[in-house]
């Protein structure tokens, strides 16, 4: 992980392989000007950033990047990197950092500064996020390059901040939150065969020793015995053990209901019996996306310390075809005592999902969210730019797509009418566990009402946004880390 320091040194007294330099888009085609605070650095580099400025060899776009070479003593290299038009949003600084990590890292710097005196608090809580997402890396299962071809990781990253107690703020926010995505992104990254459901009881113990926090778990004769047949059936056909975990932060009073967030955790999916295509089936490794995020936000709100009560609960499978799987045509019976007739075996998110979010209950919760990749239809409705949202409350929907909004991570609300409702009723059981391919996503979120039970709930559809199967710029091809900022700003929005 990157390792993340502030400083109040002016830019041009830090020593670094590089400093980065974040500058808006300029307005009507007028050239940027150089900003007062770096008079300084631009004299040790000859006026080359005014001149770069003046000639509009630089303009600020969005994912716009120039790299000056500078002297041995001091910055050896300046990057500039756009931040594209105003107003100068959190997403866009996240954005920002990231890309000029990548910068840091194609250069083989090694470590690298940023400079944000001039940075807005929420700004700076987006720059430090964005600068562990730009140079995060998953090389524990490649051989190393030869020394000779080898580039400099980059390990750490000085952000230059304003001597004030709300930039500082800011930066341990930032650190805290870039903490979180890691973890997710780690748990994403895994091969099926690396990150299994004892992976999640591995993480939840590290957020233990490291965090004095609570962990359940339960394998599956403890779900088993807790009736939970909607969960159990999808781990039919595989003889690992699945994981249901349950992991406390108690910041709050002892008797203040906690925020639940509850993630599904599919560490590989074929389909079961009604098997995937063979194409891209390698990227249903990245079907525990919402378990990973659950995980990536404790992190972060444990090392906040906030004032509150949050539970996070996990369920862990694979779903395979064997002798032992369930078929479709099959009934089982959730632990709320529903009975589900399995129409389609790929639709088996909503399966574990329905007993967890009835195990949450027992929490007493103030709100539950859960997420998770469920449906390929909330690509066809949303592409990979929004995460669906779901719920019956239209205010508690608004504040959590507001939360995503904030953090850089943006949803949309979709409806759960009634009407929709028709399409996962069953002739053999209380319901199908799928109503076809017609508004796909919005009979998974209803299916998945049908297990809440008297607390306020919102579901979240990240299928198209907790990974990428291309290089979006500012992050690679891979795991983006959605949903950790928005449980993570939903949770400080209820703290406030």
């Amino acid at each position: 992980m990157l390792s993340l320091l502030a400083s109040h040194a002016a830019p041009s007294q830090v020593q670094t392989p590089m400093l980065a330099v974040f500058l808006p888009a300029g307005t009507n085609g007028a050239p940027l000007s150089c900003p007062a605070a770096l008079a300084p650095l631009d004299a040790a580099l000859h006026g080359a950033l005014a001149r770069t400025l003046a000639r509009r060899d630089f303009r600020g776009g969005r994912d716009e990047t120039f790299v000056l070479t500078g002297a041995d003593d001091g910055a050896q290299r300046v990057v500039l990197v756009g931040l594209g038009k105003a107003p100068g949003t959190r997403a866009q600084w996240r954005r920002a950092g990231a890309v000029a990590a990548r910068v840091a890292a194609k250069l083989g710097c090694g470590g690298m500064a940023a400079w944000a005196q001039d940075a807005e608090p929420a700004q700076i809580e987006g720059l430090v996020a964005g600068l562990s997402l730009g140079a995060w890396t998953y090389p524990d299962l490649r051989t190393p390059a030869p020394a000779t071809e080898r580039r400099e990781p980059v390990t750490s990253a000085t952000v230059l901040l304003a001597d004030r107690d709300d930039a500082r703020a800011a930066f341990a926010f930032g650190d805290a939150l870039a903490a979180g995505y890691a973890i997710a992104r780690r748990l994403g990254m895994m091969p099926g065969n690396v990150c299994t459901p004892e992976t999640f009881v591995e993480t939840a113990q590290g957020l233990a020793e490291r965090h004095g926090l609570g962990v359940t778990v339960l394998g599956r004769a403890e779900m088993a015995a807790e009736g939970m047949g909607s969960f159990l059936c999808v781990a039919q056909g595989t003889p690992e053990e699945p994981r249901l975990v349950a992991v406390e932060y108690r910041g709050g009073a002892a008797d203040a209901p906690p925020i639940v967030l509850v993630g599904k955790g599919l560490c590989f999916d074929t389909g079961g019996i009604s098997i995937k295509p063979a194409p891209d089936m390698e990227w249903m490794k990245f079907d525990m996306s919402g378990a990973g995020g659950v995980m990536g936000a404790m992190e972060t709100i444990a090392r906040l310390k906030w004032p509150v009560n949050v539970v996070g609960i996990v369920g862990a499978t694979t779903n395979m075809p064997s002798g032992t799987a369930v078929k479709p045509g099959d009934v089982v019976r959730a632990s709320n005592g529903k009975t589900i007739e399995i129409i389609n075996t790929d639709a088996e998110g909503r399966l574990v999902l329905a007993d967890l979010l009835v195990f949450a209950k027992r929490y007493q919760p103030a709100v539950v969210l859960d997420a998770a990749t469920l449906t390929g239809a909330i690509v066809f409705a949303l592409g990979h730019n929004a995460v669906g949202l779901f719920g019956p409350d239209a205010a508690l929907v608004e504040e959590v797509r507001i939360a995503g909004e904030q953090s850089g991570e943006p949803g949309w609300p979709l409806p759960v009418w009634d009407e929709y409702r028709e399409q996962i009723k069953s002739d053999v059981a209380d319901l199908r566990n799928t109503g076809g391919r017609p508004a796909g996503s919005i009979t998974a979120a209803l299916f998945l009402q049908e297990f809440v039970d008297g607390y306020p709930w919102v579901h979240l559809d990240v299928a198209g946004t907790a990974y990428s199967q291309s290089d979006l710029g500012w992050v690679p091809k891979g795991p983006t880390g959605t949903p950790v900022g928005t449980f993570v700003e939903f949770v400080r929005g209820r703290v406030r």
